[in-house]
């Protein structure tokens, strides 16, 4: 039996939540609960409003895309969304601008809308339209004036995927959400800042920031720099001390060369010409 997943279950709350505005009255200004819909009635056979119980042969939401195929199970994969007319955030948005905002994101690729395959949809009230992804139509029948109609590539229901952040956007654009991050953002924000300031098993080894200092041993990702810089402050230091420092011992150099010239080195290194002179100098100083 064709049964509505809970992925567009999601979807459907999350509109009536926001564009049901008075859910105590029926009231053609909002989106009523029986204006969205996902499951066909009982005669509808073929087509994304329908699992795998009442499909027909070559039916287009199988056949034409592997990942439709692929993801054919009982669920439906298509929701319909009826007329409403909610003023907010100084417009007025209605089921047309609403179409036409969705279309746009598809046209875009923007990431959240990569799982629709097509939306039937009126712009002006008077014409049916058709955006498919695959290419293969471009209008649709006339009850699509007044509602439009969003296929899912079966594929991301069979999946669970999350199919309500496109919707989100749309409403937070309007005003009726406030721009709120997701959940998987907010983990992805405490990972980060555990990581940073905190560590964890996954961090590697604990290092002691300022020694034997107030602060405790830490393999957070700051305690680790705040180490690292700690071990160069010392190293620039050292070698800085080293680059004043004179290596040279003249001292040690003179005395190692004259503890090396001997008088056999001395006289051998001297020339003839040069020793006679020397004799001669030495001879006059003794004899003055």
């Amino acid at each position: 039996m064709t049964r509505a997943p809970e992925n567009l279950l999601a979807v459907r709350g999350l509109l009536l939540t926001h564009l049901n505005v008075d859910p105590n009255t029926v009231r053609s200004q909002d989106l009523e609960p029986a204006e969205v819909g996902i499951v066909g009635d009982s005669n509808h056979r073929g087509g994304y409003h329908c699992g795998s119980d009442r499909v027909v042969a070559n039916d287009y939401s199988v056949v034409e895309s592997p990942r439709d195929s692929a993801g054919l199970t009982l669920d439906a994969a298509a929701l319909d969304v009826g007329t409403f007319e909610v003023r907010s955030g100084g417009g007025t948005h209605t089921l047309r601008t609403f179409s036409i905002w969705c279309v746009q994101q598809c046209v875009a690729n923007a990431a959240d809308a990569r799982d629709i395959r097509e939306i039937i949809y009126s712009p002006d009230g008077r014409t049916v339209r058709r955006w498919d992804r695959l290419g293969r139509r471009t209008s649709g029948d006339s009850s699509h004036l007044w509602h439009t109609h969003f296929s899912f590539f079966r594929d991301s229901i069979k999946a669970g995927r999350d199919q309500t952040p496109l919707f989100r956007r749309y409403l937070t654009s309007m005003g009726l959400l406030e721009d709120v991050m997701s959940e998987k953002a907010e983990q992805q924000i405490d990972s980060v800042f555990t990581g940073m300031f905190i560590g964890g098993n996954s961090m590697g080894r604990r290092v002691d920031p300022d020694g034997s200092g107030s602060r405790p041993a830490s393999n957070s990702l700051v305690a680790k720099l705040d180490y690292t810089m700690q071990r160069l402050d010392v190293l620039v230091n050292q070698l800085t001390a080293l680059s004043n420092r004179d290596f040279t011992d003249e001292q040690a150099i003179v005395t190692g060369v004259l503890a090396s010239l001997t008088p056999e080195k001395i006289a051998a290194a001297i020339p003839p010409t040069l020793a006679q002179q020397v004799a001669d100098e030495l001879a006059r100083r003794l004899t003055a």
